[in-house]
């Protein structure tokens, strides 16, 4: 299939371009930054770039493209709703006028979290469990323009599968970014992202390759809407033991945990105040990522390189080229 990606310059583009490749399609990169997977420079929100890409040939759109949460300081509201919703819209529109028969889309579990939600979470007294969260969670406030946006985005994706037939999988993801937090500081770097491996990331790998499985399920699914996520190694039933003493709870289930943690200056975390469950993902679409907090464990038994990427100077090309 020839696949126009967007976003192919961004950090999971360049991974995901190689991967819907080795599956067997031929891709043609969009994006506003150069890049070695991209053919079209533009911007999504621009309908004559959209079209000029889809001018070359194009069977099916995975689009990626998007500003994110870092970019809030960076951008104006309106370029949120640019790229963000008309860009999605461009490419829906484009896609049906092509006649595709298949479409993709990232999204993020970040629209999940408003914000008082995510100010109670290290408050044990006002929520005394842990939050579970899948596709079921609502109503959803977003606490910021990134969010809002992108659960726009979302709406016209599931409008154009109703109104007009285009199969369209849209993929919330969890955390897979390579930089630091930009607003936690401790735990810090590789500590924070294998924790998160716990309950809220992915790796970027695995985030490529949950893109690939959809672009082939989409037809058979018309529409779907999947949280992608290390699988957690706790239930629901969890949800007080993860707020009161996640420490307690991480020991039980891997007894070497804080020992190896500890031989890397690493903590525990005490408290866990969310759970991303990606259960429908897996039985729906079939897919599993391969990285979880058990790969992070091994590679600490053996020094084996961490599974998962880590790089505090990481900015996006988008921002580099500004």
């Amino acid at each position: 299939m020839r696949v126009l990606l967007t976003g192919s310059s961004g950090w999971l583009g360049r991974f995901l371009a190689p991967a819907l490749q080795a599956a067997g399609h031929t891709v043609t990169g969009l994006d506003l930054a150069p890049g070695p997977e991209t053919q079209v420079l533009g911007s999504v929100a621009d309908r004559r770039v959209v079209d000029r890409a889809m001018g070359l040939g194009i069977d099916a759109v995975v689009h990626t493209a998007a500003l994110h949460k870092p970019d809030i300081v960076r951008y104006p509201v309106q370029a949120f709703i640019d790229v963000n919703v008309t860009g999605t819209l461009n490419l829906l529109e484009a896609a049906k006028a092509a006649g595709h028969d298949r479409f993709v889309m990232t999204s993020t579990t970040s629209l999940m979290i408003s914000e008082a939600l995510r100010k109670n979470e290290g408050r044990r007294e006002e929520t005394p469990e842990a939050v579970w969260l899948d596709e079921q969670t609502g109503p959803l406030a977003p606490r910021n323009i990134y969010g809002v946006t992108k659960l726009a985005a979302e709406g016209l994706c599931r409008l154009h599968a109703a109104e007009h037939g285009l199969a369209t999988v849209v993929l919330r993801t969890a955390r897979f970014f390579p930089e630091d937090d930009d607003t936690l500081s401790q735990p810090s770097g590789e500590n924070l992202k294998a924790i998160e491996l716990l309950h809220r990331r992915l790796t970027v790998e695995d985030a490529a390759a949950a893109h690939v499985q959809a672009l082939a399920k989409a037809p058979a699914l018309g529409f779907g809407l999947y949280i992608v996520s290390a699988s957690p190694p706790f239930t629901r039933a969890d949800a007080a033991a993860l707020k009161a003493d996640a420490a307690a709870l991480i020991r039980a289930r891997f007894p070497d945990a804080e020992t190896l943690f500890a031989a890397r200056g690493w903590q525990l975390p005490k408290s866990l105040g969310r759970v991303y469950d990606p259960g429908l993902a897996e039985r729906e679409l079939g897919f599993r990522c391969h990285t979880d907090f058990a790969a992070v464990l091994q590679a600490l038994r053996t020094g084996a390189p961490l599974p998962f990427a880590h790089d505090p100077d990481y900015s996006s090309p988008l921002a580099r080229n500004r």
